[in-house]
Formats: structure tokens, sequence, C-alpha cells
């Protein structure tokens, strides 16, 4: 019997995070910022899921050596040869990580819930689009929900013109309109399933708060103006306020300056500019998310296979070469 343990396919979703993460943020920069955010979302859920399941078929084989599994699974001997010492270590390591991140990514999860429920009922029942906090301290986010809401204080209201609050409002109303909080709570989750995979959550902060603020600047129709209000606000914002969920959006976050600028710069930011070598790197991408996804599907047809031949079925044996 081949060694499942120690071939190499069950690796390769658990390093590919290590290559595709930085092919991800380049791609992900050369793109207009709707693109920008679906596609590193996108990347984030498609390795947590491979890397995760490399986790779990590292499992199997060493619990294949536990009485009780094998009597679960009519298994006649264990899924590998070797040393048991071996396979059963870096079975209870994955293991561990395993069980380690499903209840945090679940605490994770009702966290987030709370705060958004605690958020919600600070503004009161209102059903009104615009929840208005009396608080002399500038702030304004996007709450999620049904319906969302734009939360903003008696702070930021006086801080700001009349037209540069609707420019902060139509930024607001642009991350509820495309539900934008789903994708930074797809990344935040992704980021606990495999260290690479943090890299990519300011990255999809940044392109979330540009396409909203391409958003903005078209529903107003001047992006100087949408510029201004965006420059304003984070200036007068000098910390967000207690108990601002971790997950909702918000006009003055992120790097502001650099914002600005791309608002500034006759809409070149807004549009998609691939170079040559930008779609160099975005072939590899492509091509690191294919292998991770075909390896981990690879590996569990072996998987299959062994266990299979453990039951005792010699017409799944491969054959002999």
């Amino acid at each position: 019997m081949t060694l499942f343990l120690w071939t190499p396919l069950v690796w390769v979703p658990l390093l590919m995070p290590f290559l595709a993460v930085p092919a991800a943020r380049r791609v992900a920069a050369a793109l207009a910022p709707r693109h920008a955010a679906w596609l590193l979302a996108a990347v984030a859920l498609a390795l947590a899921a491979t890397s995760s399941a490399a986790l779990a078929l590292l499992v199997v084989p060493g619990a294949s050596y536990l009485p009780f599994v094998a009597v679960l699974g009519d298994l006649a001997e264990p899924l590998t040869v070797g040393p048991p010492a071996v396979t059963v270590g870096l079975a209870l390591a994955a293991g561990g990580l395993l069980l380690w991140r499903t209840p945090l990514l679940v605490a994770t999860a009702l966290r987030d819930r709370a705060e958004l429920r605690r958020a919600r009922a600070a503004t009161g029942g209102t059903a009104d689009e615009l929840a208005v906090l009396r608080d002399d301290r500038p702030d304004a986010y996007a709450l999620p929900g049904r319906p969302g809401r734009i939360v903003v204080t008696t702070g930021m209201l006086r801080a700001l013109e009349p037209a540069e609050r609707e420019a902060l409002f139509a930024h607001e109303r642009a991350h509820l309109r495309g539900r934008h909080h789903l994708l930074l709570v797809a990344a935040e989750l992704a980021a606990l399933c495999h260290p690479a995979l943090r890299a990519l959550r300011d990255p999809l902060a940044y392109a979330l708060e540009r396409a909203a603020d391409e958003a903005a600047a078209a529903d107003v129709g001047d992006r100087r103006l949408a510029a201004r209000a965006i420059a304003r606000a984070a200036l007068a914002t000098k910390a967000p306020l207690p108990g601002r969920p971790a997950t909702v959006l918000a006009a003055t976050a992120g790097p502001v300056p650099r914002r600005v600028a791309a608002l500034l710069d006759g809409g070149q930011a807004g549009r998609p500019v691939l170079p040559r070598t930008g779609r160099l790197v975005a072939g590899a991408l492509l091509l690191c998310l294919t292998v991770s996804g075909s390896a981990a599907l690879q590996a569990a047809n072996e998987l299959h296979t062994h266990i299979e031949i453990a039951q005792g079925d010699t017409e799944a044996a491969p054959a002999p070469r």
C-alpha cells in the first residue's frame, strides 16, 4: 500500500496560501475597487476551504489506528503503513488545529452578531435609514441589518457642510447596498483558518472603502466634493465611538489620504487596469487556486481508495506496475 500520509498532494493546500496571497494582493491593486474586493474575498474563502480540507484529510489516517474508528469504518487494517507514532502524531496535530479553530470561528461569528445587535439597539427603534446619535464626538458608519442604517453622530453633522453630509451618506449607503460587511466577515473568518490569509483583510477593507468612494462620487456627481467630505470627516473623527462593531465599514477608515488622492485623479483609479505583468501575476494566482483545489480533491480521492482497500476491497487496489 502506498503511503497516503506522505503524499505531497495533502500538503499543497496548506502551503499554497503563502504563494497565492501575495499574488492576490498584486492583482487586486491593479483592478477596479469593486472587482478587487470580490477577488480578495473569493481567494480568502477558497484557500480557507482547501487548507481546512487538507487538515481533515491528515486526521483520518491517524484516527484509523484507533480501535473504535476501525470498527466504525469496518477497517481490516490502518489506512497507512509506517511508524504509527508519526501517523497518529500528525493526526493529533491536525485534529488539534481543527478543534481549536472551530469554536474560535463560532465564537467570532457570535461576537460579531452580538455587536451588531447592540449597535442596532443603541440606534433606537426607528425604521428610518438615518440614525442620529446625540454625541459630540464625530463618527459615522454603515450598520447592516434589515433595514440597514447609516449611523451618524450630531458631532459629525456639525463638522460637515450640507453637501458634504450628502456625500458621506452616499458613501455609507453604498456599503449597505453592496452588503460589503459580508465580504469583510468572510475575510475575517478565513483568516482564522490559515495565518497567511490575514494579509488579505486590510487590502479587502481598502478595496471596499474605495468602491464606496467611487459610488458616492457617482451619486453626488462631484469627485472633489466626495473627496472633501471624506477628508473632513476623517480629520474630525478622533476615534471610533465605543460600541461600534468591528465588522462595520466607515468612510473614515483605512488610508484616507490615499483614497482621497484616488478620487482626485480624474477617475483613473476606478477603472480596471491590468498591465502585462499584472496579467502574468493573475495567471499565477489562478494556477495557485487551481492547483490547491485539485490537490485537495485528488488527496481526498486517494484517501477514499485507501479506505476501500483497508475495508478489504481488493478491486480498489492500484494495479501493480
